[in-house]
């Protein structure tokens, strides 16, 4: 005689098994099935992102006077029009961002510091953003613009 006793599935496991015979279905159907992308650049949605944090060797302070979209001077970039992100330093703590081929976007800014810095983003007419970082004293009075890091959204 068997010492074991003979297991039977509950009726919880065999509605588990179930669960997950259906999600993996449903997985590789995703995977394989044909699907179309979703509008990326609706309006409401987040459009286009830059945090832009600087050259990692020379900071923020020594960003270029020209736009440039190289990679080092971000720490995260997207453009949901598929062109490129770009910066350049307009001057102390003033720079300009712009999302190419993303049509009249609006924007704000926030500083990544843990310092008192507010940030300030308004369009230019060549179809960029002028973001300026500046310090923020106990009154909330606006100081000298600050070279900070900075998150430019756009949508």
């Amino acid at each position: 005689m068997n010492s074991f006793p003979r297991l039977r599935p509950s009726p919880a496991l065999a509605l588990a098994l179930a669960a997950l015979f259906f999600a993996l279905g449903g997985s590789a159907f995703a995977l394989t099935g044909k699907s179309s992308p979703q509008p990326r650049c609706q309006t409401g949605a987040v459009r286009a992102i830059a945090v832009v944090t600087g050259d990692p060797l020379h900071g923020i302070q020594n960003l270029p006077g020209q736009f440039t979209g190289q990679a080092r001077f971000f720490a995260r970039r997207f453009n949901c029009a598929g062109g490129p992100v770009q910066v350049r330093k307009l001057s102390a703590g003033t720079y300009a961002v712009r999302f190419v081929g993303l049509a009249n976007p609006s924007v704000v800014a926030t500083p990544l510091s843990a310092d008192a810095v507010g940030a300030a983003a308004q369009p230019l007419p060549d179809g960029s953003f002028q973001v300026t970082m500046h310090a923020v004293d106990t009154q909330q009075n606006h100081l000298p613009p600050v070279d900070v890091s900075f998150v430019v959204v756009a949508f």
